[in-house]
């Protein structure tokens, strides 16, 4: 199903407008003027590629199956980024998509790269082939998405453009799809860039030395070809260097970067990108997985020895890196001190760039009411397979900024009074293989229940459950109002019969918990509610979020119905707040 998306995707719409960006209220990698601390972006942007235009930096991430997809940030000094837009926006003519959520498929591991004038960014998709999109500005619009190479099980593409001329393109392969995995491959690629003129050929069998091996980046220096992999695995695992005199082969192989100490908290540093800034500094971005938060950014810095790149600090000098904590900035201007974009007042008439769907949206969805400074959610028929939240695309989310945080959302919820039988239901939720939520449902007659709900094992069909819930009496509808229409004269409106809930804040808390000897924390989340944005009650008990698919946990809003009616609920959200 994804590849009729795909070939059928435009950008004709980016997520949303240009919007000022502040301090984070979360996370600072800024220590000082001169220091950083990673993570660099201590939120869920999994495999991430950068490129260097001149002195400004780009970088995508892997976008599975929330749209848009492939989100692109910019940078300056490598430490601070904000998002700009996004290659693979949120409309498609293709209305037909009615199947559940297709966790963890879609876009896997993209590079992006500048040739000739244009950005190119390449990403597989393990159930279809390796495409590819471009544009020469990478703020604005990007061309419809292209397939490079059909097959089952191609994943983690990089191209190269080499001096004669000639193109390449390298990439691995999923074992889930393919029935082989720990091998690399290099194919010709067309001079412009668009589709694989050859058959590929494995260069590299990880089997013995480097089991897992994926996630290719292709680079030349010095006249070596180098293809740059993450192996072992994602939590667990280094990065490994290739290096060859030709493209397809044959390869050394280098261990760059492995764990080091207990004390660094760091795990299975791999998959990311080489830089050489405009000064001649080498620098190194990559993920760490820190389970329920994602896979987050470290910078690294990167120095070449004998041809060969030791990433991070080399303390014993065995020629192979241990990643920092803290460091030197890199010597490039100041981008400013802040994070992707997190809270939002909704005074924009398009969405957040921070903001995804969890499945190809419609424009049906939602609304920017920018003359409200609010976001209006209209509820969504469940699919007709949906088991529970998990299985609806309409859930409007985004990734977890830190490992500690509050959330807090001001919303009003009017259900459609012709809606039979009752049970509208919108909400707060925090989102993964578990979930979570504050769900606020229509019981009729002016009457709504506030409920904290938990499904265990979603994605595989598990049962929400009510653990506690509270009666919330609605609101009536504002009474009549004179207004003037040009063609008319003066007449009375009556505005909309409905009733709806009081204004309620509904809020989560997250802190993270690293139990002892654990690199990786736990994500523990509190939820509230109020009914003047000043006293909080708790409502259920504490909940431990989990990753999603291949992705993080994620927070966000939504709005849902169990059946069809001409007409939808709303939920009207004022601004959705993050705090420390």
């Amino acid at each position: 199903m994804f590849k009729n998306i795909l070939l059928l995707a435009t950008a004709a719409i980016l997520a949303g407008a240009a919007v000022a960006q502040v301090p984070s209220a979360t996370w600072n990698p800024n220590v000082s003027a001169t220091t950083y601390r990673n993570p660099v972006i201590n939120a869920d942007y999994s495999d991430p590629d950068v490129c260097r235009v001149e002195g400004d930096y780009w970088m995508t991430s892997s976008s599975f199956a929330c749209f848009p997809g492939l989100q692109i940030l910019h940078s300056t000094d490598l430490v601070n980024w904000e998002i700009v837009g996004a290659a693979l926006t949120d409309f498609y003519p293709d209305l037909s998509w009615k199947t559940a959520v297709q966790h963890g498929n879609f876009v896997w591991a993209p590079s992006i790269r500048y040739h000739d004038g244009w950005f190119y960014i390449y990403c597989g998709d393990p159930d279809n082939g390796l495409f590819m999109t471009r544009t020469r500005n990478p703020r604005g619009q990007w061309e419809p998405i292209v397939w490079v190479k059909e097959g089952k099980g191609l994943i983690d593409c990089c191209p190269l453009w080499d001096e004669d001329g000639k193109a390449y393109l390298s990439h691995g392969c999923a074992g889930s799809r393919a029935g082989l995995k720990s091998v690399l491959f290099v194919a010709p690629l067309s001079p412009d860039g668009t589709k694989v003129i050859g058959p590929s050929r494995i260069v590299f069998d990880g089997h013995e030395t480097q089991p897992t091996i994926e996630g290719t980046k292709f680079y030349k220096r010095n006249g070596w070809y180098y293809i740059m992999s993450p192996a072992g695995g994602v939590p667990t695992g280094w990065q490994v260097t290739l290096r060859s005199r030709s493209p397809y082969g044959p390869y050394e192989e280098y261990i760059s970067m492995a764990q080091g100490g207990d004390l660094n908290h760091i795990n299975g540093p791999h998959q990311g990108a080489w830089v050489e800034t405009q000064n001649g500094e080498d620098w190194f971005l990559h993920f760490q997985d820190k389970d329920a938060y994602g896979r987050v950014v470290h910078l690294q810095p990167m120095k070449w020895v004998n041809d060969w790149p030791v990433i991070g600090e080399d303390p014993d000098g065995d020629g192979i890196g241990t990643p920092v904590n803290q460091y030197r900035k890199p010597n490039l201007p100041s981008s400013g001190n802040f994070q992707p974009l997190e809270s939002d007042e909704f005074d924009s008439t398009a969405l957040g760039l921070q903001w995804q769907w969890q499945g190809p949206p419609s424009h049906y969805w939602y609304f920017c009411d920018a003359k409200n400074s609010r976001l209006r959610l209209y509820g969504v028929e469940c699919l007709p397979d949906a088991r529970n939240l998990a299985d609806c695309p309409n859930l409007l989310l985004q990734k977890l900024p830190a490992e500690d945080f509050t959330a807090t959302a001001k919303v009003r919820f009017a259900p459609n009074p012709e809606f039979k039988p009752r049970g509208e239901n919108a909400g707060l939720i925090m989102m993964g293989l578990d979930y979570a939520a504050l769900k606020i449902v229509d019981l009729g007659d002016g009457n709504f229940r506030l409920q904290r709900v938990t499904c265990k094992k979603c994605l595989s069909g598990g049962k929400e459950e009510v653990e506690a819930e509270v009666d919330i009496q609605g609101v009536k509808g504002e009474e009549p109002y004179t207004v003037k229409y040009a063609s008319v004269g003066v007449g009375q409106v009556k505005p909309s019969a409905r009733v709806t809930t009081p204004e309620l804040w509904l809020r989560v808390k997250v802190k993270g918990n690293r139990p002892k000897g654990k690199v990786v924390p736990q994500t523990l989340c509190h939820f509230y509610y109020s009914l003047d944005g000043k006293k909080f009650h708790e409502l259920g008990s504490e909940f431990s979020a989990q990753p999603g698919k291949w992705i993080g946990a994620k927070v966000g809003l939504f709005n849902c119905r169990p059946g069809s009616k001409n007409d939808a609920a709303w939920l009207d959200v004022d601004n959705f707040i993050f705090s420390k």
